[in-house]
């Protein structure tokens, strides 16, 4: 079946729910081999898996840190990093405390996110998630910028465990607080092309997702 490479380079092949198998998981893999797709995101303990899977291929290797409540302590999320990178890790996808963020502890939230950038850079790509659905703009705005003070490389909308995705007007904002020195991914609820489209637009340049081969074959999922 034909389908649009321009397309494959957004998208984060994405598999994180609990219960999922290593067979699920080869499946991602073969899937993002195939479509040439950016990357596929798993929880830590698949990393090793996935990495060898990946290998020569091109995909990157993406781990989650902190996943998904943030709650962890900052050396625990670096440590996860640590070990994530030792085992084959390409990219970090790792989730801010929101509890502290609320609490206006800024020097907190930034100091997480460097020490988890310190063991990334200079070789692996550091995304930061918000989870805008738990944030008011003000908030979204200045997790955006703390990501950017410590040195992040991307800022990331969602998890897929709260209470809501990526939507038009939050990536269009973080898009306007980061600059063009960093990027944004949007993950969560992007099941197909349109919105997939609306989120480019509004300055996405990764798609956190499950459904990236209906996007890039133009299907609606079943």
């Amino acid at each position: 079946m034909p389908y649009d490479e321009n397309y494959a380079k957004y998208i984060d092949h994405t598999v994180l729910k609990i219960g999922t198998s290593l067979e699920t998981v080869k499946r991602f893999c073969d899937e993002a081999k195939e479509y040439h797709f950016a990357s596929v995101c798993v929880n830590p303990c698949n990393i090793a898996f996935v990495a060898n899977e990946l290998k020569g291929s091109g995909v990157k290797t993406c781990c989650t840190i902190g996943f998904p409540l943030g709650q962890n302590t900052t050396k625990m999320k670096a440590y996860e990093a640590t070990e994530a990178i030792e085992n084959g890790a390409e990219e970090i996808d790792m989730v801010i405390n929101v509890g502290r963020l609320k609490d206006k502890d800024y020097d907190y939230v930034r100091n997480e996110i460097k020490a988890v950038v310190d063991v990334c850079h200079p070789n692996v790509l550091l995304k930061v998630i918000i989870e805008t659905c738990e944030l008011t703009d003000e908030e979204k705005v200045k997790a955006c910028e703390l990501a950017k003070e410590a040195g992040a490389d991307f800022v990331k909308t969602s998890t897929g465990f709260g209470k809501g995705g990526a939507t038009v007007h939050d990536v269009r904002l973080m898009k306007e607080t980061v600059g063009p020195d960093m990027k944004v991914k949007a993950s969560t609820g992007i099941n197909n092309r349109v919105i997939c489209d609306e989120m480019i637009e509004a300055g996405a340049v990764r798609m956190g997702t499950s459904k990236g081969i209906y996007i890039v074959k133009d299907e609606l999922p079943e």
